[in-house]
């Protein structure tokens, strides 16, 4: 475990830096956010133990949500083989301690409900207890195609849990991980945020115009991609990066809600087409850990490698910074009193 003590001149030496640039306009940080990272040598057939392979993660402590199972699960078993201490956070506290008994390595439990934003803040406080850095924070958790329309606090249910739940915890994270020598927030997007044709829609956020399940998770995965991209701007003058990244089409427990017809297709013949768990995990280990990537931050990844993403949208940096605005307004309750930026 890191033993760099978090100082309060520290944080506020990059806070203030944080809010002058957040007041540049955007183009004059572009430079920053689309340096193209170096190629890597793996893709989609690589593992998370492969892509890890050589790195020594001992004294690091890394946080990662939904941990209790599939690519959640694999991220934190791998990331403890390397060495890291792994925060891995489930939906009940019972789940967490589960999982985490299992690791061979340093594990801490705890817990969250991304639709409970009172028990998001609770963790990040529980974290920020530590009174250590935080390396990595990993939001992995999510829900998928709900098939009718649920809402939490007055926000469609898929955008409120996969966006707003993790967008509350990187606030309110953003010290602890501002105060490691390289912190990095991973972001788990989809190659399904393509579903997003209209970009975010700012006017549907309640699902009150028209709702689709599949559109809804788009909606969802493209507002991670942008925030991670946005994240990546207001944290450039930092040691922090952040990036996005999209795992693979797995077979998986969020796939729960998926008719039980193609629940069973993808149990028969998704392996045709389907990257196993050690393959899907893949790619959010190499971005929380690669040394090639220190410094790279507001890309979308996919096979371990920058992919420009099905849609304009995601490399939209206007509509990221409003996204942002709006999550500000959204959630504005939960979060830190001085937030990034």
């Amino acid at each position: 475990m890191s033993s760099n003590p978090i100082t309060r001149r520290a944080l506020l030496r990059h806070l203030t830096t944080l809010s002058v640039l957040s007041a540049l306009p955007l183009s004059a940080l572009a430079r920053i956010v689309t340096r193209t990272p170096p190629p890597s040598p793996f893709d989609e057939n690589s593992t998370a133990e492969e892509v890890t392979a050589g790195i020594d993660l001992s004294g690091k402590t890394i946080a990662i949500t939904g941990a209790n199972s599939g690519l959640g699960y694999e991220t934190m078993r791998v990331l403890a083989m390397r060495g890291a201490h792994v925060i891995g956070i489930a939906r009940t506290q019972a789940k967490a301690e589960a999982a985490c008994s299992t690791i061979d390595g340093e594990t801490t439990p705890m817990f969250l409900d991304l639709a409970d934003w009172d028990s998001v803040v609770a963790c990040a406080e529980g974290i920020r207890a530590r009174q250590q850095p935080l390396d990595g924070l990993i939001t992995n958790a999510g829900i998928m195609a709900l098939p009718e329309l649920e809402l939490v606090n007055g926000v469609e249910r898929q955008f409120a849990v996969n966006h707003l739940g993790h967008f509350i915890l990187i606030n309110q994270l953003l010290e602890p991980v501002l105060a490691a020598p390289e912190g990095r927030f991973t972001i788990l997007s989809s190659l399904a945020h393509r579903r997003a044709k209209n970009g975010i829609e700012f006017d549907n956020l309640d699902g009150s115009k028209h709702y689709d399940p599949w559109d809804a998770y788009g909606v969802s995965k493209l507002a991670n991609a942008l925030c991670a991209r946005e994240l990546a701007r207001r944290l450039s003058d930092t040691n922090a990066i952040a990036n996005s990244v999209h795992p693979g089409i797995i077979a998986t427990n969020l796939g729960k809600h998926l008719p039980a017809w193609q629940q069973w297709l993808a149990g028969a013949v998704g392996w045709l087409f389907m990257k196993t768990i050690p393959e899907g995990a893949a790619t959010t280990c190499y971005v929380a850990t690669s040394p090639d990537l220190k410094g790279v931050r507001g890309f979308y990844f996919a096979d371990c490698n920058v992919n420009e993403g099905e849609t304009p949208w995601i490399r939209d940096d206007a509509m990221a910074a409003e996204l942002w605005r709006v999550s500000e307004a959204l959630t504005r309750n939960y979060l830190p009193a001085q937030g990034v930026g």
